[in-house]
Parts: structure tokens; sequence; C-alpha cells
């Protein structure tokens, strides 16, 4: 090397983990080798060497990598990153494909044990200064703006920005010869750099300006007026001392590759085209193609390059996670996360905009950051924002307030925060992670950021552990990480002294909100490495990740309801309780609080001489029990009170749950209703709503589908509903393999009129009616494991006749009770039972010794596939349709999922094609997916100026 030569240095294990916290997943579709951070990887790759123009052309490039996890410094400090949770385990095989992928771009990687690659980058740096070379370094690291000189240059490619003297005077407070000084006595959390305790960067910048170095400092830290600055400085001196030799890159590292080694040639097309399609990156053999004029479909791998492209370590971690695919990883708990103590007094109140910029800085090297919000209220239409929290690693968490909390701080004005924090929670290069995210994103929202890119720990805990307990913050932190957070209530008090959020002191507010930043982050290094371990990537990847941001757009969608027509609904509901309230009166012989449970008992027991039947439940209290099920066993028998109290209880339900419900969540100023979706609100995948809750409305009684009436087009719209036809019915064919059930389905078969005709040995031709309806009680009842007694009850038969049409069933399509069997001998064995796409689903007390809870818990297995794979068809449907709506028709809005049906507002003109459309969509949702069940998928798509005419 020469004086004007170009030498490049690029910070490859940087661009390894950016690459890798920034996009999510990715998995070779071959063998399942996990590959995101080498595809992220190829693309800066690719980037960098395409775009710098011909005067810009390294004579000289490296890509520069850590060895492994044990420096120097070790010795010098054992404690040196001891904190740093060990690499995510889908990651650790990606290592050795990407110094592959360095050699398939015709660039030497170097790496050397014992050094990081920050020492090898500023020994290479400084070797080519001393010859007259320029060198131009491409990192994130602030460790290396040490190095800036006149001829050493820094350029965050990410950002493509160059970082020179001025940013690092900004962000350090010192030129680049005084970074380490500053440094060393702000230690560093991350790589648990000690430095001073309670010295932060800025004070030490002014005290590195005010005295040169830290070893002058030290020696003079007795003229320090500040009590605690100077006590500090002279008992964690010699910590100074050990954090300025652990920040300060050494330079003589022996035994480098020379500098002829890394002289600079253009990619090779053979070499990098073969590697790019040996690892499936389609969007970059398309870049190649583009760049040497050459179709993708013509670029070929020659006999024996896999060989030569791969390293021997590459190879055998592909053979690795080839091996080790079925194998069960065990459930983590908290000893295997590294959460260690949560440290409220480290937690930062952010109230001015250098400490914020400090902080956006930090986000953009590290490339994630737990994020979450606090509001007024829980509805993100109506309440406010109060405050963002954001974390980055344990006990590295701030709040920013956005409001004075009750005068005890100036915060910084809403507009300089939303501001500066726009660019990074909008960047597709750094992650967000989120506790129900749903719910941020739609807060931030209302303020004009899109917030992308992003993980939720609560779907990675649905989807790791549904059914074992819920996911809410609170119980994930007492159960991985032995840690109660604080309550909501400590901080806002309860009953008449309850105050909002914004008023709670700034003290109180900070330790909360950070917390939840703080905890968030925690469950997060836990859940993602058990994501892959667990083979659950597929899942959380494919069907759930996308979920908040289509749900937070459909939830802000809401619904236009005709409120007068809801209000004449609920006066006729009330009018014909009314009369049901007189005739039970009647009936019971005396007056009593129909809705009490315990009055009831009394008069079914105490008041009325009709005789009961000797075994029903009782209450813990000793109480008859009233529920629906011992209310319908009374009325099979004949008793004449329980019909007209299910009834009455009925037109109650609909009466408050949605005649009234409805019309009270109208939202004001939009003049829709916005429901809340649960996206964890059911064990099996499915979602549940509430405020008010549409996943129950009747649809078989004329006052229910009064209420679907009510849910409108406005004027110039019309509704488009979509419906997957008896999808539990063709998943079960497909699990249990039902050659009846599987034909019926592939011949387009009325299934009701065919298994009629196999259970009561009838013409399929033409099935009689009433023969239809109970084939139909059949086949949906099996699905959810019914009782000879239940389909009595259902279809008002005898008991022994229900029993003989289940025999017959199981004789006629004996998979199914195979399936059954099978399914719950499994689910005793593991614990769990699954879907067809992978998701698991615990299942409680199926080997309890109590008979009921087994009995439940056995029915519970056999469902849990079957609801669980339609939940998973709809949620796929629901991300198709989603990008057809953003590509194709953003005229078009998504109002609503219910169970197995999806309803869209659209303009009347454009319906008929925009619903042909979707149909489309919807039956092909699952096509070339490795995974999906074999079945034919039929929409059934509805039209109306109503949800009850579609």
């Amino acid at each position: 090397m020469q004086a004007g030569d170009r030498l490049y240095l690029i910070d490859g294990s940087g661009f390894i983990f950016r690459a890798y916290h920034a996009l999510p997943p990715l998995t070779r579709g071959s063998d399942s080798l996990p590959v995101g951070a080498v595809s992220g990887f190829c693309n800066i790759m690719f980037k960098l060497t395409e775009e710098l123009k011909a005067e810009e052309k390294p004579t000289h490039i490296a890509v520069i990598f850590d060895a492994g996890s044990k420096t120097f410094r070790n010795d010098i400090y054992p404690e040196y990153k001891a904190n740093r949770p060990p690499p995510p385990e889908d990651l650790i095989p990606q290592f050795p494909l990407c110094r592959d992928a360095t050699r398939a771009f015709s660039v030497l990687p170097v790496e050397l044990p014992g050094y990081e690659a920050d020492d090898i980058i500023a020994a290479y740096a400084e070797r080519a200064e001393a010859v007259g070379a320029s060198v131009r370094i491409y990192s994130s690291d602030k460790d290396l703006t040490q190095l800036l000189t006149d001829k050493i240059r820094i350029v965050d490619p990410l950002k493509n920005k160059e970082v020179d003297e001025a940013v690092v005077l900004e962000k350090f407070g010192v030129t680049p010869d005084k970074v380490i000084q500053v440094q060393a006595l702000a230690g560093d959390s991350t790589d648990n750099i000690p430095g001073v305790p309670g010295i932060g960067v800025k004070t030490a910048a002014e005290l590195i300006n005010l005295y040169g170095d830290v070893e002058t400092l030290l020696s003079r830290a007795g003229e320090i007026k500040q009590n605690k600055r100077r006590e500090n400085l002279i008992a964690f001196a010699d910590k100074a001392r050990i954090s300025l030799e652990l920040v300060t890159l050494k330079k003589d590292v022996p035994d480098l590759p020379k500098f002829d080694e890394m002289r600079f040639t253009e990619p090779d097309f053979q070499t990098m085209s073969s590697f790019a399609k040996l690892m499936e990156f389609n969007t970059l053999l398309k870049r190649i193609g583009k760049k040497f004029d050459v179709s993708p479909a013509e670029i070929e791998v020659k006999k024996g390059e896999q060989q030569s492209l791969f390293s021997d370590a590459s190879l055998r971690a592909a053979q690795k996670v080839t091996e080790t695919r079925a194998v069960k990883a065990p459930v983590a708990n908290a000893d295997d996360t590294p959460s260690g103590d949560f440290d409220y007094d480290a937690y930062e109140v952010i109230t001015d905009e250098a400490a914020l910029q400090n902080w956006i800085n930090l986000i953009k090297e590290k490339g994630l950051v737990a994020f979450d919000t606090e509001t007024t209220g829980l509805d993100p239409l109506r309440d406010e924002l109060v405050g963002i929290c954001l974390a980055l690693a344990p006990n590295k968490a701030c709040y920013i307030p956005l409001v004075t909390h009750g005068g005890s701080v100036e915060p910084l004005a809403k507009e300089t925060v939303i501001a500066a924090l726009k660019p990074v929670l909008e960047a597709d290069y750094i992650l967000k992670i989120g506790q129900n995210i749903k719910f941020d994103i739609r807060v931030m929202q209302k303020t004009g950021v899109n917030l992308v890119c992003y993980d939720d720990t609560m779907l990675m805990s649905a989807v790791l552990n549904a059914g074992k307990h819920n996911h809410g913050m609170d119980a994930l932190a007492a159960a991985y990480l032995g840690h109660t957070p604080i309550a909501f209530e400590e901080i806002t008090g309860k009953g008449r002294d309850k105050i909002t959020f914004d008023k709670a002191p700034i003290d109180k507010a900070k330790n909360y909100a950070a917390e939840d930043a703080d905890v968030t982050l925690r469950l997060y290094r836990l859940f993602k490495s058990e994501i892959f371990k667990q083979k659950f990537n597929n899942v959380y990847e494919t069907i759930e990740r996308a979920l908040p941001a289509i749900v937070a757009d459909m939830e802000n969608n809401g619904i236009a309801i005709d409120a007068a027509a809801l209000t004449l609904l609920s006066a006729e509901l009330e009018k014909k309780s009314a009369e049901l309230q007189a005739q039970i009166y009647e009936i019971a012989g005396c007056e009593f609080n129909i809705a009490s449970p315990k009055q009831l008992g009394e008069v079914l027991t105490e008041k009325m001489t009709f005789p009961l039947p000797a075994k029903l439940k009782k209450t813990a209290g000793g109480q008859l029990a009233t529920g629906a099920d011992i209310l319908e066993e009374l009325a099979a028998s004949g008793h004449p009170l329980p019909e007209p109290v299910l009834e009455w209880r009925q037109y109650q339900k609909l009466k408050s749950t949605y005649a009234d419900a409805l019309v009270a969540h109208v939202n004001p100023e939009t003049k829709r209703a916005h429901t809340a979706f649960h996206l964890t609100g059911a064990v099996t995948g499915r979602f549940s709503s509430s405020d008010p809750n549409l996943q129950n409305i009747p649809i078989r009684t004329e006052e229910g589908r009064l209420i679907r009436k009510a849910f409108v087009a406005p004027e110039g719209n019309r509704l488009v509903a979509a419906d997957y036809s008896q999808i539990e019915l063709r998943i079960l064919s497909v699990i249990s393999d039902c050659k009846i059930l599987r034909e019926a389905f592939k011949d387009g078969a009325d299934i009701h009129a065919r298994t009629a005709a196999e259970i009561f040995n009838t013409p399929l031709a033409e099935p009689d009616s009433a023969l239809r309806r109970k084939a139909k009680a059949v086949n949906f009842g099996i699905i959810y494991g019914i009782s000879a007694f239940g389909l009595a009850r259902q279809l008002k038969i005898p008991q022994s006749e229900a029993g003989e049409y289940i025999d017959r069933y199981f004789a006629r399509l004996p998979e199914i009770r195979d399936y059954m069997e099978a399914t719950k001998k499994f689910a005793r064995e593991n614990g769990y039972v699954q879907t067809p796409f992978g998701r698991r689903i615990h299942v409680k007390e199926i080997n309890s010794g109590k008979y009921n809870l087994r009995a439940f818990a056995e029915r519970a297995a056999i469902n849990a596939p079957i609801q669980g794979g339609a939940a998973d068809i709809i949620k796929l449907a629901m991300i198709k349709t989603d990008r057809y709506l953003k590509e194709t028709a953003p005229y078009a809005k998504l109002l609503l999922q219910v169970h197995d049906e999806l309803v869209f507002e659209t303009p009347a003109d454009k319906a008929d094609s925009f619903a042909a459309d979707i149909k489309k969509i919807m039956e092909t949702a699952i096509l070339n997916r490795s995974d999906a069940p074999d079945i034919p998928l039929v929409v059934d798509v509805g039209i109306g100026d109503n949800w009850e005419e579609t």
C-alpha cells in the first residue's frame, strides 16, 4: 500500500447484528436454515459495492469480523461484556455464512482470535494512514469514532451519513481524540465497562475539557467542588483506569493478512450469483441479474460450486439445523433469562433535546428498542398520549413525559419529541419491541407516526405458551423474570381518589413507565430465542407478526351503526322482557329477581312443587346451579319455568350487550363503533372482541338478525362480507384423513346431506330436511366432543336415539373416532395439541384425576387443532387481503373479523369486482404453503347495505 491508495474497512460483525435485528427472521425454504441476517448482510454489501462512484472505488477492501466472545479485555477485566446475552440460537449458524458471503463478493474476510473487530480495524487504519493512504470505515459503532482524523473517515452505511468531528462533538462533547477519555469516565452498561458512578457523558465531557485526560483528572480529583463527584473519582479511580484500558482500541495487532491480500476486484458474476441462488435469495438474484443484464432464470450453479462456495463451518451448521429440526426444546423459565434485578434509580426522565438525541443515537446504533406509550386511558381514539417509554438493555430505560405530571416536571414539547422519534419509529431497519403493540400503533397513528418493523412479546408468548397462562405483561414478568411490576393503582390510586396517569408525580410515573419498556425488552430477549428453538418461527413470523398493524387499522376503521334502529329494537326487547317477566312470575307463583341465580334457585327448589331430577349440579354454597345447561335439562324434563327464563335472559343480553351497548360505543367524532379485538383472546388463536363483543351475535333469531341489520354502510358505499364455508369440517376431514368427508368436499357436495345419507342410509339426491338438520347437528357437535346427552338436548330427542346417531356416525366415518382417540392420547402424553400449521395449544387438566375436568380437557383437545387451524387460515386471509387493500384497493376498508368471516366497506360502484377479488384471495390464502392442509377452501361472499343483507 502507498500514498494515494484508498482502504475500505467494513465492520462485518456490526453489519450482521444490525441486519439480524432490523429484519424479520427468514429461513431457507429447502432446509429451514435461518438466513435472515445473511440476506440483510448481502443486501448491504451489494448496495455498498454498487453505489460507489468510480473515483471512490477502493484500492483495498476487507470485511472485519469478531472471532469470538473472549478477548484480551476479559483478561484485564473478567466482567467485560459479562451481561451481554449469548447470540440468539438462530443467528449462530449465520456467522460462517456471512464469511462465505464476503468471499462471494470477492472481498477478504479478516478475523483474529483474542481481538475484537474494532482492534483489527484500528490496526489497519493506523498502518494505512502512516503510508499516506486514506481510510474509510463503514460502521455504526461509536467506539470507532476515536480513530477519526483527516485521513480516517467513518461512514454509517445504513444512514448513508458520514460521522465527522461535528457529530462526535454533539454526541460526546469532545473532539475524537478525547472520546476514550469520556468513555472511561462514563462507562458503558451494554459492554459492562464500569466507569465512575454518577458520571454520565455530559459530565465526563465537562471534566475532560477542563482537565485534558483521565489521568490528570484523577491526580487532581481533590480539587473537585461537588462532594459526591469528588468522592467517586477518588474511590473509583482504579475502575476509571481499567475502563480507559478497555475502551482504547489496540493497534498493535499481530499476524494480520497483508494489504496485498486485500486488493479490490469487482465481484465475479458467477461466484456472486451462484451464492445467491444456493442461498435462495431471489431479490438479490434479480439485482445481480439486472447488474449483469442476465435473467435470474438463466443463472445456473456449476457442478461442485456449492462445496467451494461454503466453508466447512457453514456446511456443518446447515447439517445441524437439518438434523435438529424436529428436536423439542424445553420451555424457557425464569432461570434462562439474563435479567438481574430491576434498578429504578437507573431509569431516566428525558426533558431536554440533547438527552433525547442521545437516546435516538443509541437506538440507531443498537438497531432495536423496546417501545411503550402511556395515555390518559385505554381508548386510543379518545384518550391522549401522556408519555413515551424506551429501553435498550436491562435497567437502561427512560420515560419521555409529554405533560407536566401535575406540575412536577417541565417536559419537552410534544411536537419536538414526535418529530425527533418519527424517523426511528418509521425506520424499517430499526426493530421496535412492544407488549400488545397494537395499542401503541394506534396511539402513534394519532400523532402522524406509522410504526413499522416490530415484534410483540404478547404474541410471542401466545405462540409459545397458548393455554398455559395469560399473556399480560404482569403475568409474564412474574412467570419468566421472577419480578412483580409496579401496579397501576400504586401510581394512580383507586376509587374516589383515583387520578389519571398524566396527574401522577414524575418520579412515580417514570418508574412505572420505564419499567414497562424494561420488562418488555427482557421478555423479548427470552422469547426470541425460544421461538426459534421450539420451531415456532413459522407460526409467529408468517401468521402472527403482521396482525397488530392490520387489526389496528380495522379497529380505527370501525363500522357505521344505525343508532335509531337500535334504539327502537331496545324498546322492543324491553317490552318482550316485561311480558316474559309477567309470565315467569305467574308460573312461579311469586315475584323475584330473575337475574339472581340464588333467588331463581330458591324458586325452583322451594317455591315450586314440580319434581326435580335427583342429581343436579350445585354451587359451592350448596344452592341449585342455574346455568343454561341446567335450565335446558329441566326444560327437557317438562319443567315449565326454565324455558321462559332462558328466553328472558336472551332478550336481556341482546338489549344490554348489543342494542344499548352499540349505541353507547358510537364515537362522537367518527360516528362509528370501534370494537376492540383481542389478539390473544382465545387459546386456539381465535380473536375475541369487547366494547362491544361482536363474536356472539345470534344469527338464527329474528332479534339477532335485527342487530346485524343495524351495522350499515354509509351512503354511497356497501358492505361486503366474505365467510369461509364449513371451514372447521374441512380441516377435520384432513387431519382425520376421513375419506367420505374429503371426497364430499372435493366433489363440492352438500356435506350435511352426505352425512345424513351415511348415518340414516337415505338417498343423497333428495335429503330429508329433518334428517339433514340432525346430520348437521352431529357434524358440528362432533367437533366440540358432543355427548349423547348434549345432542339429545339440542335436537330435543331421547338420549338413546342421540346415542344411536353418534354410533352410526362413527361406524360410517371411523377415521373421525380414530382422530379423537389419537388426539386425546397425544395430549395426555405431551400436554398439548397442534394445528396443521404448527400452532401449539396446551391442554390443562388433560390428566386430571377429576372426571369432569378431564372430560372437558379431552373435548378441548379434540376441538383445538380444528378451531385453531381455522383461526390460522382466517389470519392468513387477513394478511393477504390487507396487502390487496394497500396495493390495489385503497378505496376499501376491512371493518370486522368475526370467526370465519371478514366484513369490508367499499364504494357501491366497485362492490361487485371487489367482492370477486376478495373471494379469490381468501380461497387461495394458503396456496403454496408447505404446511397448509390439502383442502379446497370455499368462500361465500355477500353484498348489502347492511350486515344482515350480506
